[in-house]
């Protein structure tokens, strides 16, 4: 029984030699290694190659390298084979990092001090309190819910919205499409971290923002297929959104004369918010192996046809 791996070569080799430590009973090659393909069970990866069920014809998982499972399609996956996303402490780590410095940046003025060093202006700016800026999380998973439990520590008052009711401490949870107009209106700082489905590709549009309060800001650390880039302009421009960071675009990167890279009210990060750990990640992913090889429910198991 043996395990595929392709992506980073770098996590690759720090996996390959944790798990002939851990794991001596699984043999892990990296791509185009593959050892005896009647053999494999297990793929590890962030894309499908071709004729997958010819190459590896005893397949039962694939295991995605990242947080989403969004870039396989359902076409691409043989019935029978099932798909798990990446759900490690590492990961969620970064992300509740990342959204935890954009909100904070964004309650207490930093891009504007920012210009203002530019401009060499040296102004200050009232402050509200941290329990008057409401955050809301759209999609309220795994990571949007380590984002929230920290938010909440720094007195931000927190909101999610999913497609499944959710029960968080101290958060206040709204669910399904007949209240996303209430999320919505309740949200100063606005945190996006929906999967990408047919539901939420190009979510982040004109109607959308004219539903959030009037200045509101946006954190975009999602997909990049789910911003209208042009109605996220025509927001800044009118004042509906009165700044945006955006980790995700579409397409990555940008070409050189996109107006995100020089949009006075937008800051912009190369995908950077949450990446998958090498070391803790390697753990999950022979928990999960023997989950499945115990015929128990693997953690971050995918329902392909919700894309999640």
């Amino acid at each position: 029984m043996s395990i595929v791996y392709w992506s980073d070569a770098q996590r690759g080799q720090i996996w390959q030699a944790w798990l002939a430590q851990a794991a001596p009973d699984l043999d892990m090659y990296l791509w185009p290694e593959t050892g005896d393909p009647a053999k494999v069970r297990y793929l590890v990866t962030w894309e499908i190659p071709d004729n997958l069920l010819t190459r590896f014809p005893h397949l039962e998982v694939i295991f995605s390298v990242g947080a989403g499972a969004d870039q396989f399609t359902t076409d691409q996956i043989p019935h029978g084979i099932n798909v798990v996303r990446m759900i490690e402490p590492g990961l969620m780590d970064d992300m509740a990092a990342y959204i935890t410095f954009s909100v904070v940046s964004l309650h207490r003025g930093m891009p504007r001090y920012l210009r203002q060093q530019q401009q060499q202006r040296w102004l200050k700016h009232e402050t509200i309190a941290a329990s008057r800026c409401r955050v809301g999380l759209l999609g309220f998973g795994n990571l949007g819910q380590a984002s929230a439990r920290v938010l909440t520590t720094l007195g931000y008052p927190c909101s999610g919205w999913s497609r499944t009711q959710k029960h968080i401490e101290a958060v206040t949870s709204y669910y399904g499409d007949d209240q996303l107009a209430d999320f919505l209106s309740s949200c100063d700082i606005l945190v996006c971290l929906l999967p990408l489905t047919d539901l939420t590709r190009r979510l982040l549009d004109c109607d959308l923002f004219k539903q959030l309060p009037k200045g509101a800001c946006l954190v975009h650390a999602g997909r990049g297929q789910q911003l209208n880039h042009q109605d996220l302009l025509d927001a800044l421009d009118s004042g509906q959104i009165s700044h945006a960071i955006i980790d995700v675009t579409d397409p990555e990167p940008l070409q050189a004369d996109h107006p995100f890279w020089t949009h006075p009210s937008i800051w912009l990060t190369p995908h950077i918010a949450s990446e998958t750990h090498a070391e803790t990640s390697v753990k999950v992913l022979l928990d999960n192996i023997r989950r499945h090889q115990q015929g128990l429910t693997m953690v971050g198991l995918v329902d392909m046809k919700r894309g999640y």
